[in-house]
């Protein structure tokens, strides 16, 4: 009859049932997935004035797309 062979992880390299090689092995897809949700997150945000003003504005690239030119007279508030 075969024994069952047991060898627990120590407990500093895991916590609960994550451990090291399970973080290495998801970091690349969640690492994209982060990427992708921040980008849809700005994008969807990017009409608000608090999102506007304090990060697309500060963007070199991106901030003479998102400046307003509207004329103070045009504007109803």
């Amino acid at each position: 009859m075969s024994r069952l062979a047991y060898y627990p992880i120590p407990a500093t390299s895991r916590l609960g049932s994550f451990t090291l090689s399970t973080a290495k092995r998801w970091s690349g897809s969640l690492g994209i997935w982060g990427v992708g949700a921040g980008t849809a997150l700005v994008f969807f945000l990017s009409v608000t004035p608090k999102v506007k003003n304090t990060l697309l504005l500060k963007i070199p690239v991106l901030s003479s797309y998102y400046d307003d030119k509207t004329p103070a007279s045009d504007k109803p508030f």
